[in-house]
């Protein structure tokens, strides 16, 4: 990078943090840690609650997740706008009315502390996970940039957050996200811009549409029924409702971001708001991913987007092998654009035999473009078992530092890296508030000061800092990470949102049966997981629906003569 987008860089992220800081004024007690008052806008809620979805992840992998599997993720996120609707009606009005910090304060009222401690043990095992994947993803960005080790950056990301996160609270959140969000729209915006100005002149926006449609990229919409597709539009219909209900009313993570709205209403529109956009926003982000494959077709990529692995094997035994098979790939990109070139115009003549043989063409010359690549990533497991083959979250990364303009470039990077820090800082106030509110004030020390719960809330987000930052040292060996942060998720999501659905509307089932009914769920979704039987997104579905299903045959079983615990309606 240039001096400029260095400049560009850090002044960008310094004044935010900084802004935040500044905005979140002096905590004095643990309600205007945790909860900001409870005094903020409903765009303050709804942009808070896109930030912390929208992790750096978002803006890194979903870009590469399009170059290499196309439009269909989109999918993912068609149960959301009917999750967002079930939240303002149920969830949204519970959670205002009993003044709860998170969200499983209510299951104890409900049912029973057992129960309680353990929705609460499962958010913090997923979120703790989940946490460090995000702040792995700007790592990779400065590993790149600075060719160091993706250690080092990880630690300089994960101690950013955790000062600013430990001095602001929630409110520095909010207001640091709000900011954040707005400079990730203008910059997405332009790097889509940019990358259609970049495509040949003979090559329109329409046209490398189309090419990347005949490539099996523009694959929207897919209205088969396969419970072994990842996406489809019923598994994101169905499973995507169940995990985005679990996910948006139940991880704290969330919960705490619409808790701060000043009313019920504000935090209603704060959840549409989320509703209406994150569908077009995701679906934009993923085009950016196509037309930079478009752009890939025309401008030759590298073999392996992940120049830390290409240095490595350049220093081994195997480098003169590994630039030979560099220099075939080089000769067979050139084919391939002979190819591309010839399916644009194909594609401008309107003559559907001559786009019919000319994708085919395309299609061979890019199969063995793709073989001489997997000879390479052979090549370089041989050298190192332990190598990270999936460099999907380098692609576009690898496209902005090359392609754009100086300027831009840091711009964009400073977003990437927003978004992690958004998304980061929320999740580690959510594991301090439940760490704080369900186990440490409500089991270990209940008669203590508001000042004590205060520091136990920030040394708490000291400790989920550092349990995050260790977690993100192992995050390289799990591939995308857009997908492995969702297919965490999907194994506990399930069992947490039965647990919610009990609660709310089937009033007679009480705590024990609940409890073991969580248990019972939560091993069986993990077999069914660890063993790949089903694609991940029906795992939502299924916890939450196996779940119910136990607890009301344990409750028939055993009935109980006493009444519901702590009945709210």
């Amino acid at each position: 990078m240039s001096l400029t987008d260095w400049i560009v860089l850090g002044l960008t992220i310094f004044s935010i943090v900084l802004y935040g800081i500044w905005k979140s004024g002096n905590n004095k007690n643990i309600d205007q840690f945790l909860m900001g008052s409870r005094s903020l806008p409903w765009y303050h809620v709804g942009l808070s609650v896109m930030a912390t979805q929208a992790s750096a992840i978002t803006f890194l992998s979903a870009p590469g997740q399009a170059y290499s599997d196309g439009m269909r993720f989109v999918q993912f996120y068609f149960g959301l706008p009917l999750a967002m609707i079930v939240l303002c009606i149920t969830f949204v009005p519970i959670f205002h009315r009993l003044k709860v910090y998170t969200a499983y304060e209510f299951l104890e009222q409900r049912f029973d502390l057992k129960t309680r401690a353990l929705t609460s043990f499962l958010f913090l095992v997923q979120r703790g996970l989940s946490t460090g994947i995000t702040i792995y993803a700007p790592s990779i960005i400065l590993s790149t940039i600075l060719n160091i080790n993706t250690v080092y950056t990880t630690l300089f990301i994960g101690g950013l957050v955790i000062v600013y996160t430990v001095y602001g609270g929630s409110k520095a959140v909010s207001y640091t996200q709000l900011l954040q969000m707005s400079i990730i729209f203008t910059g997405m915006f332009l790097a889509g811009v940019l990358v259609v100005y970049l495509l040949p002149g003979n090559v329109s926006f329409m046209s490398s549409l189309k090419m990347a449609g005949k490539m099996g990229r523009m694959n929207v919409i897919d209205w088969k029924f396969d419970p072994n597709n990842r996406y489809t539009v019923w598994s994101g219909l169905i499973g995507g409702f169940f995990l985005q209900l679990s996910y948006f009313g139940t991880d704290q993570s969330q919960v705490g971001r619409y808790l701060t709205g000043s009313s019920v209403g504000q935090s209603r529109l704060g959840l549409i708001m989320n509703g209406l956009i994150k569908i077009p926003m995701q679906f934009l982000i993923l085009l950016i991913g196509v037309l930079v494959f478009a752009f890939y077709q025309f401008n030759r990529p590298p073999m392996f987007f992940n120049q830390y692995e290409v240095k490595q094997i350049r220093k081994s035994v195997y480098a003169a092998e590994y630039d030979h098979l560099n220099q075939q790939y080089g000769q067979a990109f050139e084919q391939k654009k002979i190819k591309a070139n010839e399916l644009i115009k194909a594609i401008d003549s309107k003559n559907e035999d001559r786009i019919g043989y000319a994708k085919d063409q395309l299609k061979v010359a890019d199969t063995k473009a793709r073989l001489i690549r997997q000879n390479a990533i052979e090549l370089m497991k041989k050298n190192n078992p332990k190598a990270d083959d999936n460099d999907t979250n380098y692609v576009f990364l690898t496209f902005v530092t090359q392609y754009l303009p100086k300027g831009l470039i840091g711009l964009l990077i400073a977003i990437i890296f927003l978004a992690s820090m958004g998304s980061t800082a929320s999740a580690l106030n959510s594991l301090a508030s439940t760490s704080v509110v369900d186990i440490y004030k409500r089991i270990v020390n209940p008669n203590a000061t508001d000042k004590n719960y205060l520091n136990a809330s920030r040394l708490a987000t000291v400790f989920w800092g550092l349990v995050c930052i260790g977690m993100a040292l192992y995050a390289s060996r799990i591939g995308n990470l857009l997908e492995a942060v969702n297919q965490l998720g999907s194994y506990i999501y399930g069992t947490i949102l039965g647990v919610f659905i009990v609660a709310f509307y089937l009033k007679k089932i009480k705590g024990t049966a609940v409890f073991i009914a969580a248990v019972i769920t939560e091993a069986i979704i993990c077999i069914l997981g660890y063993f790949d039987v089903i694609a991940y997104l029906w795992l939502n579905a299924i916890g939450a629906l196996l779940l119910i299903v136990i607890a009301v045959l344990i409750s028939v079983a055993a009935p109980s003569k006493s009444p519901p615990v702590g009945e709210t309606f």
